[in-house]
């Protein structure tokens, strides 16, 4: 059986300052790869970085705004100096906390295209600026994060199920498009999970959807660690194009 190979890969992880962010890069740098911590937050990046640097493990807080080209290209020429390249790239950065749940009809134009913004249009750029040194590097994969509401439909809460809807079908072309430089694009998409932001966005985020899977239970942001590391490790080598959900079975009660 192959192994996940990740020992010293070259990882980058948007939206690593919390969160489900920093448990991915907390995972990768145990799993032996150097991770690139990269947030809008830059201090909090750096936290991060810290934090897995005195573990032994190799790591850089570099500060990116995914919305902005040249911001990524930045991350991307700054990477190509640390390392001369990348291998994976998890495209986590999306704006979740602080969103407010209301009718579709009632949510403000500006709100929806900030989520558009982020969730979407961030994706496809870290996407375009980091695959070049992917190609260079003879191959890599991209691990972009979706949500498990694509699929339940999430009531009163559009903008966020809309813009990761998208990021599912960009990822199926992007793995189409990808493949013959060997760089495979899967998602994954969390359930929820008790992270910082969920506890300030619903209030009952501790008890919130216990009963609702198969597994009876509050997910936990390292829960959806292995997820990610599986989809970009070589035990996914030939998988691309797909979503794993990890929501603890509630898609099917």
């Amino acid at each position: 059986m192959a192994e996940l190979g990740l020992t010293g890969k070259r990882v980058v992880v948007t939206g690593a300052a919390g969160g489900l962010g920093r448990a991915f890069a907390e995972g990768f740098a145990a799993s032996g790869a150097r991770v690139a911590v990269a947030d809008i937050n830059a201090d909090g990046a750096a936290q991060t970085a810290a934090q897995i640097t005195a573990t032994g493990q190799e790591a850089h807080g570099l500060d990116v705004d995914v919305t902005r080209a040249k911001s990524c290209k930045a991350l991307a020429d700054r990477v190509q100096s640390l390392w001369g390249g990348v291998d994976i790239l998890v495209n986590n950065a999306a704006i979740y906390a602080g969103l407010e749940r209301k009718p579709f009809e009632d949510i403000d134009e500006g709100v929806w295209d900030k989520v558009m913004a982020v969730n979407v249009k961030g994706v496809w750029q870290m996407s375009r600026a980091l695959t070049p040194l992917m190609r260079q590097a003879g191959g890599g994969a991209i691990v972009n994060v979706a949500s498990a509401t694509v699929f339940s439909g999430s009531p009163m809460w559009m903008h966020y199920v809309a813009s990761k809807g998208a990021v599912i079908a960009m990822t199926r072309s992007m793995a189409r498009e990808l493949g013959d430089d060997g760089i495979r694009a899967n998602v994954l998409a969390p359930g929820f999970t008790l992270t910082e932001a969920s506890l300030d966005l619903i209030e009952d985020a501790a008890s919130y959807g216990v009963t609702r899977g198969a597994l009876k239970r509050s997910a936990s942001a390292e829960d959806m660690v292995g997820g990610a590391i599986y989809l970009a490790s070589d035990l996914a080598g030939f998988v691309t194009g797909q979503t794993l959900v990890v929501d603890g079975g509630r898609q099917f009660i």
